[in-house]
């Protein structure tokens, strides 16, 4: 199949993944999605993969002597499918230099804060641990580091006195299912360009123009 072409890791319940299919059948992502890529064979995200008829490729991280080893068999996957773009949705491994050089520029992740805030895990129970008035959400390039990539699109969430990491986790995600599926089409367009550490979408300055209000 000829386009734009992507592929999505993931090991959860798929609720980032779903929105990406959705947003490609109707033709809002200008792509296809080509591969699932899961560590959790059994991880429901798997299943809505094999509904919708995408391609999976499964493995278990136990199989390999490294982390390297099974990232160089992603890697030869993806090569041969002439992937454009990755997409992290829950994926819950870190990424080797194997992969992250590989599609360096074209890997691509989302985290439930306003980075460089709160990165790692558990995001959004830093946030409420902290005492923050606003969180939000980051879709960021991966390089190395633990969400340190340069930043492509950022919305942000009020958090109320009231709210719990249950509530305002479902504020996030839920924010999560409309900006990542814009970003991915943003890339499907050929608008995003990386200059160091500085994203442009189109000829416009990314930080200015991708943040919204409340």
């Amino acid at each position: 199949m000829s386009g734009f072409r992507i592929a999505v890791f993931a090991s959860g319940q798929g609720s980032n993944f779903q929105s990406l299919v959705e947003n490609t059948s109707n033709g809002k992502i200008k792509g296809s999605i080509e591969l699932l890529v899961s560590d959790k064979p059994q991880a429901l995200v798997v299943q809505k993969a094999q509904t919708a008829g995408i391609p999976c490729h499964l493995f278990q991280p136990k199989d390999y002597p490294s982390r390297e080893a099974y990232e160089q068999e992603i890697v030869e996957k993806l090569n041969n499918l002439k992937i454009d773009l990755v997409v992290l949705a829950g994926y819950m491994r870190l990424l080797t230099p194997v992969i992250v050089e590989a599609y360096a520029g074209r890997l691509i992740n989302i985290h439930p804060s306003l980075l460089p805030a709160f990165p790692g895990k558990n995001a959004i129970g830093q946030a409420l641990d902290y005492g923050v008035t606003l969180t939000g959400i980051t879709v960021h390039f991966v390089d190395g580091g633990m969400d340190t990539g340069p930043i492509i699109a950022q919305r942000a969430v009020e958090v109320s006195a009231k709210d719990t990491a249950e509530s305002l986790g479902e504020s996030i995600h839920a924010l999560e299912q409309q900006l990542y599926p814009e970003v991915v089409s943003w890339f499907a367009e050929g608008l995003v360009k990386l200059e160091g550490r500085k994203v442009t979408i189109g000829a416009k300055d990314c930080q200015k123009n991708t943040q919204s209000a409340l």
